[in-house]
């Protein structure tokens, strides 16, 4: 078996695939018909691997081809915000002006709008699925977001924070700021509820978000009603493990060039 076949029948407890690999456009209908039927595709990235953003919009043509795209939640745009009403030939000004996605959102319009237009081009809704930043200073103070999901996930948020900030963070912040990440899942998984229940039957609607926010163990499933069939695709670049079995499925692609963020992170935010 080739490495590519492995990386796409990666669906049960051998989850990662021993070398990295460049799948190409022509897997995507492969790696489809092993996760389909499902109400909920949840593709995680890691944000500046454009490989990944192209996996996303294959995955979209792909569904939309088989006339199964039900829609297409973004982590990259706020609740509240979508495209539902633009006809299917809208402008990207269009687009944009519906999801206000703006240049200082963060998010290249470079790198999503292909996986965006995709989707309205074939007439499928895309909807933002982010916590409004207007609603996070709630959130770091909302205790009862920690009881939501397992103690074990919860202390893993807090090291993901601690870590991911380099250590530069006080701990009186760490509790609240991975608040925001929980709420933050929460979020995504009401959007993508209510997407797939507009869907209807014998479609799929699509999550794009980070790796960290599909997790099983982590992110947006825990937060997903029982019954609501999903499956998680997660795109990595490289050859980093994974502990326990975060997806059902694992897109391989080439590592990156080696980037220190901690150097950057410290010239924006001095230790305490």
């Amino acid at each position: 078996m080739t490495c590519r076949a492995a990386v796409l029948i990666a669906l049960t407890a051998s989850l990662l695939c021993a070398c990295a690999t460049n799948p190409s456009p022509g897997s995507v209908p492969a790696l489809l018909d092993r996760v389909l039927p499902t109400q909920a595709l949840l593709i995680g990235e890691q944000h500046d691997a454009m490989e990944h953003q192209a996996l996303q919009r294959d995955v979209v043509l792909a569904l939309a081809a088989r006339g199964r795209l039900g829609g297409v939640v973004m982590e990259m745009a706020e609740q509240g915000r979508g495209t539902a009403g633009l006809p299917n030939d809208a402008s990207e000004e269009m687009v944009r002006e519906a999801l206000n996605w703006t240049p200082d959102g963060g998010w290249p319009w470079a790198a999503y709008g292909p996986v965006v237009m995709a989707a309205v081009r074939s007439g499928a809704p895309v909807v933002g699925g982010n916590l409004p930043r207007s609603r996070m200073r709630e959130a770091m103070g909302e205790a009862a977001l920690d009881g939501l999901i397992g103690a074990e996930a919860v202390r893993q948020q807090r090291e993901a924070i601690r870590d991911g900030h380099c250590g530069l963070l006080p701990e009186s912040q760490i509790a609240p700021m991975a608040r925001i990440q929980l709420a933050r899942d929460r979020a995504m998984a009401q959007t993508l509820e209510s997407a797939v229940q507009r869907a209807g039957p014998g479609k799929t609607v699509v999550l794009v978000a980070g790796n960290g926010h599909v997790r099983r163990d982590l992110g947006v499933p825990l937060y997903l009603p029982s019954d609501l069939k999903h499956q998680v695709l997660m795109a990595q670049a490289g050859e980093a493990k994974f502990s326990g079995q975060p997806a059902d499925a694992v897109w391989r692609t080439p590592a990156l060039p080696p980037r220190d963020h901690c150097v950057e992170l410290r010239q924006r935010m001095p230790a305490r």
